[in-house]
């Protein structure tokens, strides 16, 4: 027994001691890297001020984008001048005056005339509209804003009456352009952007209550007491929205001693606080380079001396100086304006209204009208004659407000609509059926009943219990959080982001300062929209890509639908700008320890990708970066947890673009140093458009 508790007590004081060296072990292996890394923050901290000004004169290419931005859009309204096609300049409020009041006072038009003058129509709305979203909120004055949306719900509301009145020109003809067999009328009208479907009820025969047009799958069911009346039923199908109302653009006012900003140049406001108080509002003076240096000619001219000569060209490269330093700082203050989260959701009055920041309307709008029959055209004595009523076309009410004490819901049931869904739009659930209420300005899913989805035969029935306007709603956040992302170089100036969500692949070509959809795969299978291969500038593909259902841009509202992995706006604002930087010759991609370290963070997967060269191969490296610091780490993605220890022989560094020298060949910053401002400039939007740091 003495033996056994004598062996019992050396094994405890050999385990004891043991944890005491492994202790002792540990506390020197922490201290050692305690003063590796104390070493390493004094290595970074002196030399931070200078890769800080490296990186600022690499990033002067954002400033450069941006004055070619505006460059191009001075361009355009020179090439509408020059044109001289006749069709008005929606900038200019008296030309859209003269077009909209000579529009107005056309008669007699018929449908297809409508639908030949629309498309020009739809040209100055899309045009106004891209303007509004292009222009900076900097470069926007709050009254052109007005003047803009002004032109749009003009336009919207004339190109509306206008198929109205084409309609009722239509339906004036009715009885001869009767069907021989059914003695009733049917007419389909197709084009790119409208589909008129109408039947008119010439026969009133109580029995035939199925209508469907010919050749086509759409079609109503109607009640016995429509059957009967004189009616005819409309369905305008048309493949753009302008029942939503307008957003909303914010026009910030600038600080009187801040930059005014134009389209052409900045000006910084000499007069303080006098000219807030003389205008109404900020008004934002345009003034370019060469006219600055006519007045440095013109002090040249006065002045004779060499001495003066010498300072006013001191004060003008100065100026020039300042103001665009002050320009690069209201650009990046846009920048992180795009990715800032709104504080509150949106209050939705009503419980059945739609929440537009939680659903997206797609495919278009269908108009469907039960309209009273007028009167019909007449041959009298080989004139057709023909009775125009002054209150032009009217809706035939149904139900009728006033109903007689009659049992509603059975001499009034609901009518049934089919009607095919959009092909250049892609549903990835069942859609949601909703309808206009004019009352209360917005969309409500009451009312509609029985929804039968067809997806293989893209059609889609209902029961209403009125007619109106109807649309088709998804929620706009169904393809978010994304599964995984890659941002990878291609040829010369030209990169490919690849975003992977739970129903598709999205892939997007980014040249210079255009985008392409490269392909959508839906299900393991090429998803044809019709988008592929069209290279548009990044506002108007981000805009398509959401009417076609493809969604992977969130709002400042976003947050308050999606699970996201929150960072700080200012830390992924500065990662999009330096992965922009390096994106033609590094490839970035998604890291599931993102989510494990905190906001002030991100982290992300990172390859040297040149490709004139095999780069598969290569491993990834994992960095962490907060904004002021980059690092290396020593975890890989397939590690078990999750570590911010630092990679053996590695450094650190203030800028990703100075930790990926240290990573990268001669080449590849190379590389990097003459990549294109406008390819920087649009892959750094891109990256701000689909945020894939916060919803990955």
């Amino acid at each position: 027994m003495q033996e056994e508790e004598e062996k019992r007590l050396r094994e405890e004081e050999e385990a004891r001691l043991k944890c005491e060296k492994e202790e002792l072990e540990r506390l020197e292996v922490q201290r050692m890297e305690k003063e590796k890394w104390h070493q390493l923050e004094i290595k970074d901290l002196e030399r931070r001020h200078e890769e800080l000004e490296e990186l600022r004169l690499l990033e002067g290419c954002f400033l450069e984008a941006e004055k070619l931005k505006r460059d191009i859009r001075s361009l355009s309204q020179w090439k509408h001048y020059i044109q001289c096609d006749g069709s008005p300049n929606p900038l200019v409020p008296q030309e859209m005056n003269t077009f909209i009041s000579l529009w107005e006072e056309e008669t007699n038009q018929t449908f297809e005339d409508v639908i030949e003058k629309s498309k020009l129509v739809l040209h100055l709305i899309e045009k106004l509209k891209s303007i509004l979203l292009e222009t900076p909120p900097y470069d926007l004055e709050e009254r052109n804003v007005t003047q803009y949306q002004g032109s749009i719900l003009q336009l919207q509301e004339l190109l509306h009456l206008k198929f109205n009145i084409a309609t009722e020109i239509l339906l004036r003809q009715a009885s001869t352009l009767a069907d021989l067999d059914t003695g009733n009328m049917e007419k389909v009208i197709q084009d790119e952007n409208v589909t008129l479907y109408v039947w008119a009820n010439l026969k009133k025969n109580p029995r035939y209550r199925s209508v469907r047009f010919s050749e086509t799958r759409v079609g109503f069911e109607i009640p016995r007491i429509l059957a009967t009346s004189d009616i005819a039923l409309r369905l305008l199908h048309t493949q753009y929205d302008h029942v939503t109302p307008l957003h909303p653009v914010l026009v910030p006012t600038p600080p009187s001693s801040a930059p005014v900003i134009g389209t052409q140049g900045v000006q910084p406001n000499q007069d303080g606080g006098k000219d807030a108080e003389d205008q109404e509002g900020p008004k934002l003076q345009r003034i370019s380079c060469s006219s600055l240096q006519d007045t440095e000619v013109k002090c040249n001219e006065q002045e004779d001396t060499e001495e003066h000569m010498t300072s006013v060209k001191e004060e003008f490269d100065n100026t020039i100086c300042n103001l665009e330093k002050r320009l690069s700082e209201t650009v990046a203050a846009a920048q992180l304006a795009l990715i800032q989260n709104a504080p509150q959701k949106p209050d939705i009055s009503g419980d059945r209204a739609v929440d537009l920041c939680q659903f997206m309307i797609l495919g278009g709008v269908y108009h469907l009208d039960i309209l009273e029959l007028p009167p019909q055209c007449r041959l009298v004595k080989g004139w057709m004659m023909v009775e125009i009523l002054k209150e032009g076309l009217q809706k035939f009410g149904y139900p009728p407000e006033i109903t007689e004490d009659l049992e509603t819901e059975n001499t009034f049931p609901p009518i049934e609509v089919t009607v095919e869904i959009c092909k250049k739009v892609t549903f990835f659930e069942a859609p949601m059926v909703v309808r206009w209420d004019a009352q209360g300005q917005h969309w409500r899913t009451d009312g509609i009943s029985d929804t039968i989805y067809r997806p293989e035969d893209r059609l889609i029935t209902f029961n209403l219990d009125t007619l109106g306007p109807v649309s088709l709603a998804q929620d706009a956040h169904v393809n978010m959080p994304y599964l995984s992302w890659e941002l990878r170089p291609l040829d010369t100036n030209s990169v490919l982001l690849m975003v992977t969500t739970l129903f598709t692949e999205i892939q997007v070509h980014i040249r210079e300062n255009l985008c392409m959809l490269a392909s959508v795969t839906l299900r393991d299978r090429e998803h044809p929209l019709g988008l592929e291969g069209k290279w548009m500038a990044l506002v108007p593909f981000t805009a398509a890509l959401r009417e076609a259902g493809l969604n992977i841009f969130p709002t400042a509202y976003s947050h308050f639908y999606v699970v996201v992995n929150k960072k700080e706006p200012a830390v992924e604002v500065k990662a999009y700008r330096q992965m922009a930087l390096l994106s033609s010759a590094f490839a970035f991609g998604w890291s599931k320890w993102n989510r494990l370290c905190n906001s002030t963070n991100v982290v992300f997967k990172v390859r040297e990708h040149l490709p004139e060269e095999p780069t598969d191969t290569l491993p990834w490296s994992l960095l962490m970066f907060s904004g002021n610091r980059a690092r290396r780490l020593r975890i890989g993605e397939d590690s078990e947890a999750f570590s911010e220890a630092l990679k053996d022989g590695t450094e650190l560094h203030s800028t990703l673009y100075h930790m990926l020298k240290d990573l990268g060949s001669s080449g590849a910053m190379e590389r990097v140093r003459g990549s294109s401002c406008q390819l920087t400039d649009t892959v750094c939007h891109m990256l701000l458009a689909t945020r894939v740091l916060s919803y990955a």
